[in-house]
């Protein structure tokens, strides 16, 4: 049955804030699955709607979406201008377009379809495989590549780059600071949150301190860029959710998706698309400072040669 309900002043405010730049019709599901946890009541009913299956959407017409969601027709075209687009044919069109790109593509293999204990590898193989490539592919579309280049610029030209994240993205972000280390940037990365606030509090203008939370709502590694914020240093969040704490305070923010699995929720399934998207940034801050970051490559990479094994050594 269709409700023909008011919608609460708070899913109102979510309506009424700027629609999400469309950037053609490539990520459209990235962007609801991103946006969804912004949405309330009969706006969030339709975006779980269209996720649970985007192909039946794409081929409903807005009021068959709208009984199905048990929702109403005025409630999906607040939803298409919500996400951005001009009204329900544009959302249908984004829709398809990408369905149909995945399937072609074979990334479609029960994404979303929980991996049961009995399952063999070979298809736990394909399920990782499948979410992992929505991901990047989902990451690609939502990224904003003028941001990238901000932050690139930014940390070629920083005296220093501090990096903080905590439990799993402390991880990726020891991976950015031993990249930038090998070419010669000054890069920190902590997790501990008294030595981050010891060293953001020695930050100034001129450098920069990248924050890493998929949430966007770690308390620490909010903490920490701000302190660093309110030092002059220019600021850099990658985070899933770009209307996050994290990315609210940030100067720059560079956005990923994810796709959930068993045993691997967003935050777990983020790593790669985090990875991806920091690659990127270091390969744009060695091409803006290239001939220092090749000196520096080929410095540390002779300093570590004599430590591999010579061939035949171990036969």
């Amino acid at each position: 049955m269709v409700e023909h309900e008011v919608e609460t002043s708070a899913g109102t405010a979510v309506v009424d804030a700027a629609p999400t730049d469309r950037r053609g019709v490539d990520g459209v599901l990235a962007r609801v699955r991103a946006g969804a946890a912004e949405l309330t009541g009969a706006l969030r009913r339709v975006a779980e709607h269209v996720l649970s299956d985007p192909e039946a959407a794409a081929r409903a017409t807005i009021v068959e979406l709208a009984e199905r969601s048990g929702t109403s027709p005025a409630t999906i075209t607040r939803f298409c201008r919500a996400m951005g687009f001009e009204g329900y044919a544009d959302l249908r069109l984004g829709i398809a377009a990408e369905t149909g790109r995945a399937r072609s593509a074979g990334w479609t293999v029960d994404i979303g379809r929980e991996i049961q204990p009995g399952d063999p590898l070979s298809r736990v193989l394909d399920q990782i495989m499948a979410a992992d490539t929505r991901a990047m592919h989902d990451t690609a579309a939502l990224l904003d590549l003028a941001e990238v280049e901000r932050a690139a610029v930014a940390i070629a030209g920083a005296n220093r780059v501090n990096i903080f994240g905590a439990s799993g993205s402390a991880l990726v972000g020891e991976e950015m600071q031993f990249s930038l280390h090998r070419i010669g940037v000054a890069a920190w990365a902590w997790s501990d949150v008294h030595e981050g606030l010891a060293s953001a509090a020695l930050l100034s203008a001129g450098d920069v301190a990248l924050g890493i939370s998929h949430t966007g709502q770690t308390r620490e590694t909010i903490e920490l860029l701000a302190e660093a914020g309110s030092r002059g240093a220019t600021t850099v969040a990658l985070t899933g959710f770009p209307r996050s704490p994290l990315a609210e305070l940030a100067d720059i923010v560079l956005v990923t998706a994810s796709q959930a699995t068993t045993f691997r929720p967003d935050a777990l399934s983020a790593r790669h698309p985090q990875l991806v998207v920091l690659d990127l940034l270091y390969i744009a801050v060695a091409q803006r400072t290239h001939d220092r970051a090749h000196a520096a490559f080929r410095r540390t990479a002779q300093a570590v040669d004599g430590h591999k094994a010579a061939k035949g050594a171990l036969s």
